[in-house]
């Protein structure tokens, strides 16, 4: 049986948490950590399971199977001793692999190790047909992401400019460009744009447009991808996540839709 060790303990984090202990993932929940160790004890009491709460070395150790639900700033130091002691890992915060020099030795420490990195579909839908489109020639790929005020509230970019988000009253595009700048100007906002550039064209050549959209009340992704294999488009309406409305409670879905595949024999998807 997988023993999983959760780091991160904020909305998706407890979501799969909760999917393992309840037994929806035919795993063991071994451990989990956060930066606010109170907080992971605290959530720790309410499961069944019991799960240690340790530090990340220790979690590790304890640990057969580690799943990153922290942030960005964290994915350095979660992949590198997951993936060095030789335990798959699967990544959520997915824009820290906009890094080419992280990205490159994840892959490295991964290859060596003999273990794997998995990151999830994330809020949007559509990712095994675009991966199945590079295989051949893409042309362009375009990731629109609409959501309301609340869901782009403190993002680097808007504080940056001075953006009064308050003062938006109809639908309004705030940003568009490369996904790689993207990650960085919104990196609680378009993890989703980090996925697609990996299985597409890359995150110098995926184009971002965010809007802000006070008329809605879901998070909003719109895919356009052409290529040599024809054209492909996609519209998903996310509900946000309950605790957290930065996050889309089908991005949390997602990971615990992938932690399933990897411990039951039968994968099914491109």
């Amino acid at each position: 049986m997988f023993r999983i060790g959760i780091v991160g303990t904020g909305a998706i984090g407890k979501e799969i948490a909760r999917a393992i202990d309840s037994g929806i993932v035919p795993a063991k929940l071994e451990a989990i950590w956060d930066r606010d160790e109170e907080e992971a004890k605290s959530f720790a009491a309410t499961l069944k399971s019991k799960p240690k709460v340790l530090p990340l070395k220790e979690l590790v150790e304890e640990s057969n199977f580690v799943v990153e639900a922290a942030s960005q700033a964290a994915v350095k130091e979660v992949g590198i001793a997951a993936l060095g002691a030789g335990r798959s890992v699967m990544i959520m915060s997915v824009g820290a692999l906009a890094d080419k020099e992280l990205l490159e030795r994840l892959r490295s420490l991964a290859k060596n190790c003999h273990c794997s990195i998995y990151v999830p579909s994330g809020a949007v839908c559509g990712l095994d047909g675009v991966k199945s489109a590079s295989i051949a020639r893409i042309d362009t790929v375009t990731i629109t992401t609409r959501k309301p005020r609340e869901g782009l509230r403190g993002a680097p970019f808007i504080v940056k400019n001075n953006i009064d988000i308050d003062k938006i009253t109809e639908p309004t595009t705030i940003y568009t460009g490369p996904a790689s700048v993207a990650i960085k100007e919104f990196p609680a906002n378009v993890n989703v744009a980090a996925s697609l550039s990996l299985v597409g064209i890359g995150f110098d050549r995926t184009i971002v447009n965010v809007v802000v959209d006070p008329t809605i009340k879901r998070n909003i992704h719109e895919i356009e991808v052409k290529g040599e294999f024809g054209e492909l488009k996609t519209h998903v309406e996310n509900v946000p996540s309950g605790f957290n409305p930065k996050t889309s409670y089908l991005a949390a879905l997602s990971a615990i839709a992938t932690l399933k595949q990897v411990c039951e024999p039968l994968k099914i998807g491109t």
